[in-house]
């Protein structure tokens, strides 16, 4: 199965996103771009490039989100991979069900004091009520900081 086609569009609070040319895809990425990233995401700054269920994509800047050390915080790149797992879930899901997140885990295998870190998130298994979705975070060199692993429970909307 190909990946579907995207155009660019801006969208609200942080989703400078690719929307997917796919219509339910599309509906569910706007609801999304609608709700924005949350406060957490907006406080750190996180920017949504590519959506899809295929493959999400996200940046965020070290500067904010260091730790007393002056290093990229672990729970940052936490709440990256966390972010981009949920969004790709929900782009799975469809428009008319919602996404818990069940566990995540992480491996943080490099530092980083400054720059973009990018996160893409790929499915491991989609199921209809389940998705689990590899998240890979790279510096700007394309060097690993962190992988992670995201498993969401899927559920009917009330």
């Amino acid at each position: 199965m190909s990946e579907p086609t995207s155009t660019h569009a801006r969208t609200p609070s942080g989703w400078a996103s690719a929307l997917p040319d796919d219509p339910q895809e599309r509906r569910v990425a706007e609801a999304l771009g609608g709700l924005g990233m949350g406060e957490l995401g907006e406080r750190m700054g996180i920017e949504i490039v590519e959506i899809g269920s295929q493959r999400t994509v996200g940046r965020m800047p070290v500067a904010g989100n260091r730790q007393p050390y002056g290093l990229l915080h672990g729970g940052a790149s936490a709440v990256l991979a966390e972010t981009l797992g949920s969004i790709a879930s929900a782009m799975h899901a469809g428009p008319d069900r919602i996404v818990l997140g069940l566990e995540l885990s992480c491996t943080h295998h490099r530092a980083q004091r400054d720059g973009v870190v990018t996160g893409v998130a790929t499915p491991v298994a989609l199921t209809r009520s389940v998705a689990c979705y590899d998240i890979r975070i790279t510096d700007e060199a394309g060097k690993p900081v962190c992988t992670a692993r995201l498993t969401c429970l899927l559920r009917d909307a009330a």
